[in-house]
């Protein structure tokens, strides 16, 4: 599998997604994408982290730009997850790590003495023809939403 890289075009990718539908990369282009990855539905940091993108939602909407969480928790766990929160975004599936490894996200983590490999938070901006061209990686919560917004915004004014 080809990781992506910044500056160039994203594969090309179909999910099962929250919205019934599946989600199919290709039918996004002509607006950005924010896909952030994170490690596990209902764990504390992934909460707010959601909560943070669903409470811009309209913000992200009015810069032409649509957001997208991924895991790879199942579909029944994804919407069990959006329904209790209200997310105004969908969640994709990515069970099989296919998104996952090309975005590079899986990295060895440590928890309590114990080494597992897992999701690193991270955030990735795909412009409206399809190329990486922004990435934030190991995002601490607080804050990472308005810089987010922030460099859209910026990029909009260009």
């Amino acid at each position: 599998m080809e990781k992506t890289e910044i500056g160039k075009k994203i594969i090309n990718f179909t999910l099962e997604s929250t919205n019934k539908d599946g989600f199919r990369s290709k039918d996004y282009l002509g607006r950005n994408i924010v896909l952030f990855f994170y490690p596990k539905d209902n764990t504390p940091g992934c909460t707010q982290e959601g909560i943070d993108f669903s409470n811009n939602h309209r913000k992200f909407k009015t810069l032409d730009t649509e957001i997208f969480g991924v895991s790879r928790d199942n579909l029944k766990s994804h919407n069990n997850f959006k329904n209790k929160y209200k997310y105004k975004f969908d969640l994709l599936s990515d069970p099989d790590e296919i998104l996952c490894t090309s975005f590079d996200v899986i990295k060895e983590k440590n928890m309590y003495g114990k080494k597992y490999m897992g999701i690193e938070r991270s955030t990735f901006l795909i412009n409206k023809k399809g190329k990486l061209i922004k990435e934030w990686r190991k995002v601490k919560i607080p804050d990472h939403v308005n810089d987010v917004l922030k460099f859209i915004k910026e990029l909009n004014k260009n």
